[in-house]
């Protein structure tokens, strides 16, 4: 399936329906009360959450969303219908906000969660309601309020308990297809990932953990250079971010520039817990190397091999390790 993380929707909800002028007319009540019902309530346009999908695409080629309208009242005091409401499924992750002025206008992150993205009209009242005691004959009634016309751009953020960070061609869609069954493309040049790819990465004993591999950062990225901003926003919801370090790079430089592009996008993004991965130790004799940098006194260090499977193991405890301390600590 194409990922998508981005669409644009221009959605109209359902207007109201008028509520009605009438007066009882039956055999024995020539001359009853006012009877006229209220309109219906236009349909909304709403946003649900699926945990079954993983990317906006289908949106992209649904971009006009309508909500029909309500009907007009009846006499006999009868409601008109309300508007069918019209329910666009959209993945967990995803933030809607108003194309026009940019406010958010909500986010779906658990199943079943909704966001009314377009309310449709209130129902005008009938004659019934403005009778009175001096008025017993009014022939005024409301009409249905219209509906609104919005354009919504919906971004999808993966939820994933890890997420890879790392400069193109550190191996991180490697480590990402060892740890999991994900099958990401793979071959020796940058920006061989354009669009994130989820793992769930599983033990022996049934545990697991979802992995995202989170396309290449270049320096300057958070200005839009590379691939830009488009795929920094993923990295907002993931509890642990993973740094993967190649062995044959200047290891402090790289760790260095990929901690500046994330405070660039967003400062707080350094407060999530990480770890760091050195990758391609296959290339050194006996997976070690002359000297290893001070990243962070608190951080840990794992040297991997995703080719030979050197320290693979470790790292999936460590990182589960490191899941269970985030999760104790949320809950605290």
């Amino acid at each position: 399936m194409r990922f998508a993380d981005y669409a644009k929707i221009y959605v109209t909800s359902g207007n109201g329906g008028s509520g009605m002028a009438h007066f009882r007319r039956e055999k024995f009540v020539p001359r009853g009360g006012p009877d006229g019902g209220d309109g219906g309530k236009g349909g909304d346009v709403i946003l649900r959450g699926n945990p079954q999908l993983n990317t906006l695409l289908d949106l992209r080629y649904r971009k006009f969303i309508k909500a029909s309208h309500g009907e007009n009242g009846g006499s006999s005091r009868k409601k008109g219908k309300d508007g069918e409401n019209e329910i666009l499924t959209v993945p967990l992750g995803t933030v809607a906000f108003d194309a026009d002025t940019k406010a958010r206008l909500g986010e779906i992150t658990a199943e079943g969660e909704e966001i009314v993205v377009a309310e449709g009209g209130r129902g005008g009242l009938g004659n019934w309601h403005f009778r009175s005691a001096t008025n017993q004959t009014p022939q005024h009634y409301q009409p249905g309020e219209e509906g609104v016309e919005r354009t919504v751009e919906l971004e999808l953020k993966l939820i994933a308990d890890v997420g890879l960070v790392g400069f193109p061609n550190a191996g991180k869609s490697t480590l990402l297809s060892v740890l999991s069954e994900a099958r990401p493309k793979i071959a020796d040049y940058p920006f061989t990932t354009l669009e994130p790819n989820l793992g769930v990465v599983t033990f022996s004993d049934y545990r697991s953990f979802v992995m995202a591999d989170i396309p290449g950062i270049i320096e300057d990225a958070h200005e839009g250079k590379g691939l830009g901003i488009q795929f920094l926003r993923h990295i907002e919801r993931n509890n642990l971010l993973l740094f993967i370090l190649a062995a044959d790079s200047d290891l402090q430089s790289d760790y260095q520039a990929l901690l500046h592009e994330l405070k660039s996008y967003r400062p707080d993004l350094l407060q999530k817990p990480r770890m760091i991965a050195i990758s391609k130790m296959d290339l050194y004799p006996g997976y070690e190397l002359e000297e290893i940098p001070v990243f962070d006194k608190e951080t840990d260090v794992v040297l991997i091999s995703s080719a030979t499977g050197h320290n693979i193991e470790l790292l999936k405890e460590k990182i589960w390790s490191e899941l269970n301390d985030v999760g104790e600590k949320e809950t605290l």
